[in-house]
């Protein structure tokens, strides 16, 4: 199962914590969708990023998607021609989902090759075409994308040997080489590309995961005592994919969850954020997911 089709497994729960309140996200997501049928970042512009987390939020909670809209608004893209690695894996996202994952072959043979073009000289993808070390998040947002459009992901022996090298003397993982420390976000995604590109877990890891949990949540590095939920998703999610028992935080955890909840019908990023947007709501669904089964 793809990166991406197993977190949106998991949202899939997040009704089971949400009842009734279901309704009211997929409102909230719905009520977002711009007149040229994108969904809006947090200054109001229709984006792919965003658009892709709203796609995931709806077919979690098993809403008809918006598609003439949606298609409205991806087809000036094209093959993604011109796009970063973060919008152009967007990109793949979201046609894999307009087209229940039959993308045309010839739109995904032009991404892939433009997404061969983020190939990092250590065998990682970075944000940035041409540079020596990948990044932790650049490969996985590569796998993921392969994965999206239905193709293997060539050299995943050499996006591991790029991985194990952000590793910090801490235990975690930093996103890039000028990082010292561990962070959790991309701990979290090396985790999960271990899995699926068959590379070992520590017990390092899981170790300095739990070493981030405080208040109910989990915060993004040593030092940072403030959760978040972006932080808080991801470990849960990474956690149980190393099968670790999250019963004995489960409660905190849906406390922390619930702090985070606007009436709305979205989620805040953390206490001290005060906008709802598409991504966290998201999050907020996918740590709802995890904590359902507890």
């Amino acid at each position: 199962m793809s990166l991406n089709l197993e977190m949106l497994q998991v949202v899939r729960l997040a009704p089971r914590v949400l009842g009734d309140s279901s309704e009211l996200v997929a409102e909230y997501y719905l009520g977002l969708q711009n007149s040229d049928g994108g969904f809006p970042d947090r200054a109001g512009k229709s984006d792919l990023y965003y658009s892709s987390f709203a796609i995931g939020g709806l077919m979690g909670l098993q809403r008809p998607l918006p598609l003439a809209g949606l298609r409205k608004f991806l087809e000036p893209y094209g093959d993604g021609d011109g796009l970063d690695l973060v919008h152009l894996s967007c990109l793949a996202r979201c046609l894999s989902a307009i087209h229940d994952r039959h993308v045309p072959a010839n739109i995904v043979d032009s991404l892939c090759q433009r997404l061969e073009n983020f190939r990092a000289l250590d065998g990682g993808f970075s944000s940035d075409m041409g540079d020596a070390r990948g990044s932790v998040y650049g490969s996985f947002l590569a796998l993921g994308m392969y994965q999206d459009l239905g193709r293997v992901m060539p050299h995943g022996d050499r996006v591991l040997e790029s991985i194990v090298s952000f590793r910090c003397p801490d235990g975690g993982f930093a996103n890039g080489v000028e990082l010292a420390i561990g962070l959790t976000p991309p701990s979290c995604a090396a985790a999960m590309l271990f899995r699926h590109l068959g590379g070992q877990v520590d017990a390092r890891l899981v170790a300095w995961l739990w070493q981030r949990f405080r208040a109910g949540g989990f915060c993004v590095m040593e030092g940072i005592d403030v959760p978040d939920l972006l932080s808080t998703a991801t470990a849960l999610h990474a956690l149980s994919g190393m099968q670790v028992d999250l019963k004995p935080i489960s409660e905190p955890a849906l406390d922390f969850v619930d702090s985070l909840w606007n009436a709305r019908g979205g989620f805040h990023g953390g206490w001290e954020d005060d906008e709802v947007d598409c991504e966290y709501t998201y999050y907020g669904l996918l740590a709802l997911g995890h904590l359902s089964l507890l």
